[in-house]
């Protein structure tokens, strides 16, 4: 409040072992956020604020937020966005609030799994459609793709931080296509874990594609569907297997705004060996340490309208624009790689030669992109 009295723009501050962020959105609200994480960079907190926001707009529309008329219904209001907002903060298996990139599985049954939603989504008369797994995008229909990327990241965390529900029909505002206008969200569980969404207007009924439409077009996929949900953890079938010394692993494709992610990138039981080198908490912040410093530093990004500009400049007497970076530590090592469609960031053990991390890192971005395809 003291600097914006003196005409100066102040973003964020910092205490001994504190990080404190905020933002005023809309003239209207102010969100204000403290971390003491590690990872807590500006960037993230910068992110963080503008997806509670978004998050709050999804689940109660923009009007009641910036047409404020009486506090104490807004508070009421504002407990149904409790879960998505909680679910923002909490560690997770997601790294999507961060990238701004829906998190993905992806599944050797996709083809078929496609086609499915195609037909069904067009048998409730609507064009967006998608099938989770606990949050993560399996596949989607090309309108579903359309929607803004905060979005797409923003509805796949609604289903995922909701209790298990058979069926739902859930009300809410697309923050950048229909902020004023409510849709409907109809989820249906069809194994556990596993839902198909659909967004659509006054019609059909949930009880009308419940009945007439789930079991008919979903009840022949039932294996495909438990495939699915093996695989959210590794978010990639093993196809061909990684190079040993890979602990974690964050792939981006910026074309299309989606990512893959996982602390677990040879499958459960082959990932416990390094639980006690680099546990998985621990793995997943040197992820999103390593991004953090990426996009911020090293590889260009672009922000969103609202989002302030965040990126320091490359040190000087350096005219080229890098697309590769590492980083050695104690406990363990890191590499990231940018190309025109993709990202690559991964985790390494500490004992993994430093000469090799680019030919581990090129050999799997190869690797990932031509034969899972992603």
């Amino acid at each position: 409040m003291f600097g914006s009295n003196q005409d100066v723009l102040l973003t964020s501050t910092c205490t001994d072992n504190t990080r404190v962020c905020w933002r005023v959105f809309r003239d209207s609200i102010t969100l204000i956020v403290m971390s003491s994480e590690e990872d807590a960079s500006d960037l993230y907190l910068s992110r963080l604020l503008d997806n509670v926001f978004s998050a709050m707009v999804l689940v109660i529309g923009l009007d009641d937020l910036v047409n404020l008329k009486n506090v104490e219904r807004l508070k009421r209001e504002l407990r149904a966005c409790y879960k998505l907002i909680d679910s923002l903060l909490a560690a997770s298996d997601w790294m999507g609030d961060l990238t701004l990139c829906v998190d993905c599985v992806v599944s050797p049954d996709a083809a078929i799994l496609q086609e499915a939603l195609e037909v069904f989504v067009a048998a409730a008369e609507s064009n967006f459609g998608c099938l989770m797994v606990m949050g993560k995008v399996v596949v989607a229909t090309e309108k579903w793709w359309r929607l803004a990327a905060q979005e797409v990241v923003l509805l796949a965390w609604l289903v995922g931080s909701l209790a298990p529900s058979s069926s739902r029909d859930y009300p809410i505002y697309l923050p950048h296509g229909s902020p004023t206008v409510p849709h409907r969200l109809l989820t249906f569980q069809l194994v556990p874990g596993v839902d198909v969404c659909l967004l659509c207007g006054p019609t059909p009924s949930l009880q009308q594609v419940q009945s007439e439409l789930v079991e008919r077009f979903w009840s022949p996929l039932l294996e495909p569907l438990k495939t699915c949900f093996r695989l959210h953890h590794s978010s990639f079938p093993a196809c061909s297997p990684l190079h040993h010394s890979i602990v974690g692993l964050l792939l981006i494709n910026r074309e299309q705004n989606k990512n893959l992610f996982t602390l677990q990138p040879h499958g459960v039981e082959n990932t416990q060996q390094h639980g006690a080198i680099l546990p998985p908490e621990s793995r997943r912040s040197v992820l999103r340490q390593l991004y953090t410093l990426a996009v911020s530093a090293y590889f260009p990004a672009d922000t969103t309208e609202d989002e302030p500009a965040l990126h320091e400049e490359f040190h000087a007497g350096f005219t080229h624009s890098p697309s590769e970076c590492y980083v050695v530590a104690e406990d363990h090592k890191c590499y990231g790689i940018q190309t025109q469609q993709h990202q690559l960031f991964l985790t390494f053990t500490a004992d993994t030669p430093t000469f090799a991390l680019r030919n581990i890192a090129t050999k799997t971005l190869n690797l990932l992109t031509k034969e899972v395809p992603f």
